[in-house]
């Protein structure tokens, strides 16, 4: 499912108020095995395919950088420059909703169309 193609996407999480709650809910729902990514002073959560451990998707705490997030599943698209892609967004109507910000060998941010919806950005390193 994920690309590491321009375009593509190259992830899929949930921010929400109550990230244990919701993580035993798509677990019991669709069968997903839940693995703890500390973030410091809590938890978020990667979960897995029951069947080969695949990283299936994200579900995240709205606390730090994902506070004010609405709670909906986030698409992380991938750009080829992080800034090139935040200025077009601006140009075309969209927000830039969380600033751009290093995560690894990534550089990311949280944009908004002019039509409401809500994705994220990801460009390598």
């Amino acid at each position: 499912m994920y690309s590491t193609e321009i375009g593509g996407i190259s992830w899929v999480d949930l921010t929400v108020d109550n990230a244990q709650a919701i993580r035993d809910f798509y677990s019991d729902v669709i069968g997903l095995k839940a693995e703890p990514l500390s973030m410091g002073d809590y938890d978020d959560y990667v979960m897995k395919s029951p069947h080969n451990e695949e990283l299936q998707v994200g579900v995240c705490h709205a606390k730090g950088v994902n506070s004010g997030l609405p709670p909906q599943w986030l698409v992380y698209f991938n750009v080829e420059d992080i800034e090139t892609s935040v200025e077009a967004c601006t140009k075309r109507g969209g927000k830039v909703i969380t600033p751009v910000r290093e995560i690894g060998d990534f550089s990311m941010c949280i944009i908004q169309d002019p039509a409401g919806a809500v994705a994220a950005l990801i460009a390598k390193k």
